[in-house]
């Protein structure tokens, strides 16, 4: 078992320990179709992916998954980064106010779902956290009703929030 330690850019210091191997044993319910070093490099979240850190790639996310990514240059949210070229996401502090971030991951469900992918397991949040992946499903079928398959113009807000949570929207 491998233990991380994590400062961010507020002087918070987090530990977690790794208890499973990265990409691997996965909650079954939990069947991403990106991973996130997928997600960096396709354009999600408009280039800024851990806004508040001043630029910085936090220090438990692999530095290579940002090989060749486009990173927001001021910090803010870049739709025009996005796969889709459209911003799709709400602010940071509406997820807060909505009460939908956890302390551990102050970044959100992206901060979670990079730290689950490399191995860490956190009981109770993993089973929420994967709660309001699946209930962003009914996206894709929205696309599918509405879109002709392959039409990559159609609906591009919801493919890139489809994109935000690693359903693959360009698939449908």
């Amino acid at each position: 078992m491998k233990r991380i330690v994590y400062t961010d850019n507020f002087q918070k210091r987090y530990s977690y320990a790794l208890t499973e191997p990265k990409g691997k044993n996965f909650d079954p319910e939990f069947k991403p179709e990106l991973t996130p070093q997928e997600m960096f490099k396709i354009g999600v979240f408009g280039g800024a992916y851990f806004i508040g850190v001043d630029g910085l790639i936090p220090s438990d996310i692999p530095k290579t998954w940002f090989v060749g990514v486009k990173l927001s240059v001021s910090g803010e949210k870049q739709g025009s980064l996005n796969y889709f070229g459209v911003s799709a996401s709400q602010p940071l502090k509406i997820w807060r106010q909505k009460g939908w971030i956890h302390p551990c991951d102050p970044h959100g469900w992206f901060q979670w779902y990079c730290r689950y992918y490399m191995g860490r397991r956190i009981s109770g949040e993993d089973e929420r956290q994967i709660k309001r992946w699946k209930s962003m499903r009914r996206h894709m079928g929205q696309i599918k009703k509405f879109c002709r398959r392959g039409d990559l113009h159609c609906r591009v807000k919801q493919r890139q929030v489809l994109l935000h949570w690693a359903y693959d929207s360009r698939k449908v």
